[in-house]
């Protein structure tokens, strides 16, 4: 049976942990969310599999349009993968309970550790403690691939009680604010005016005004354009220029911006009317 697997990527942790659950998986297709138009989403696959970061612990805005785009068809096989540094936290949760909202049921939802690419709060970290997490990661999709091939049902992984709480608190607080959290990039003088940036931001959120780039409040905090700059000269307030820049070492730059160029050119005005619809609530 075929396997959709939709991906959200910014750096590159997705887009690798969709082609990791594709190799085992087998007759799977990946489907970047960027390049998904129309309501209801086109679906071919018996099951589907959704691939994500984890942004300020809870789901992205992306992932939530993606879901109440979703066909109302209870037929299918549904399972995510929560991509992470560390503290899933209440995100799987909160997908089941949105899913459910919209009669459907999430039969699986596993918690992916990976190396982080959050340079606000630190680089990330020390190559053999990355290189131990991609590895884990590894085994850990093998061994989720037997679970989804046999469409088994299985509990949606959480974070402990207290972080649950916590951090669902912080992710209801921040997320009406996100598209406005682009005020504190900046480009230093390092930068060479290349429109890297502006290429590869998959809400459009980046114009390129004097040869440098503006950053236009629908931000999605994916990151993509501090971590793939090329010169390292886009920063996050005061502490970044100091910080190691990180994107998945199997995933390169044209992976990325071949996403951007072949996502509709629409994408960018319609996820920022959505989110404005939404007016920034949460179903948690």
């Amino acid at each position: 049976m075929k396997t959709d697997l939709f991906f959200y990527t910014g750096t590159g942790n997705s887009l690798w942990a969709a082609r990791t659950a594709a190799k085992e998986l087998g007759n799977a297709e990946i489907i970047p969310l960027l390049w998904i138009t129309g309501n209801p989403v086109q679906i071919r696959g018996e099951a589907v599999g959704i691939i994500f970061p984890v942004h300020i612990w809870g789901l992205p805005q992306r992932v939530i349009e993606f879901i109440h785009r979703l066909p109302a068809d209870t037929s299918r096989y549904y399972f995510a993968l929560a991509v992470n540094a560390g503290q899933v936290a209440a995100t799987l949760l909160q997908m089941d309970i949105l899913m459910k909202s919209r009669g459907l049921f999430l039969s699986a939802g596993f918690d992916i550790c990976m190396p982080s690419n959050y340079i606000p709060w630190g680089g990330p970290g020390p190559e053999e403690k990355r290189m131990r997490r991609i590895h884990d990661a590894t085994e850990k999709i093998r061994r989720i691939s037997s679970i989804i091939t046999k469409r088994e049902r299985h509990p949606v992984e959480k974070g402990p009680l207290w972080q649950n709480i916590l951090f669902t608190w912080f992710y209801k607080l921040s997320f009406p604010h996100i598209p406005t959290l682009d005020k504190n990039f900046w480009a230093d003088n390092k930068c060479n005016s290349c429109g890297i940036c502006k290429k590869i931001c998959p809400c459009g959120n980046i114009e390129m005004n004097m040869d440098k780039p503006v950053w236009l409040h629908h931000c999605e905090q994916c990151l993509a354009c501090i971590q793939w700059c090329p010169k390292e000269a886009i920063q996050y307030g005061k502490k970044t220029p100091r910080y190691e820049r990180y994107h998945h070492p199997e995933v390169t730059l044209e992976d990325v911006l071949s996403i951007s160029r072949k996502a509709s050119p629409d994408r960018a005005q319609d996820n920022y009317s959505f989110h404005s619809a939404r007016n920034g609530s949460i179903e948690l």
